[in-house]
């Protein structure tokens, strides 16, 4: 989840949900995303419900971030996109609230229309 809004302009990205954003317009859409997390795994954006399989990132084991970054095209107005676990992946993922220091850390998602 995504919860909490930065800032924006217009109108075409539009929250959806905590973990879900409807993008009104049809175009083009870069797609930047990082979080912290305890253990293994990936991420994955989806479009509509279907997974978009070019836009896997994950990480084995260590302390990195997981860090995406796509394009994404929509051929339909009010095209629903979220970023979640693939499907078949065995647990949850921990987002780690505190990472390499003592202050909490952010996961970030950044999606700005290209055309």
């Amino acid at each position: 989840s995504f919860p909490q809004d930065g800032p924006n302009s217009g109108t075409s990205i539009v929250r959806a949900g905590a973990d879900s954003f409807t993008l009104t317009e049809i175009g083009v859409y870069q797609v930047l995303f990082q979080v912290s997390v305890t253990e293994a795994g990936q991420l994955i954006l989806t479009l509509n419900g279907a997974d978009l399989p070019y836009t896997v990132v994950g990480r084995d084991t260590g302390s990195s971030q997981i860090v995406g970054m796509a394009l994404v095209e929509t051929t339909a107005v009010n095209s629903l996109l979220t970023v979640r676990n693939p499907e078949g992946t065995a647990a949850a993922l921990t987002i780690t609230p505190v990472a390499g220091g003592t202050r909490p850390v952010s996961a970030h998602l950044l999606i700005t229309q290209l055309q």
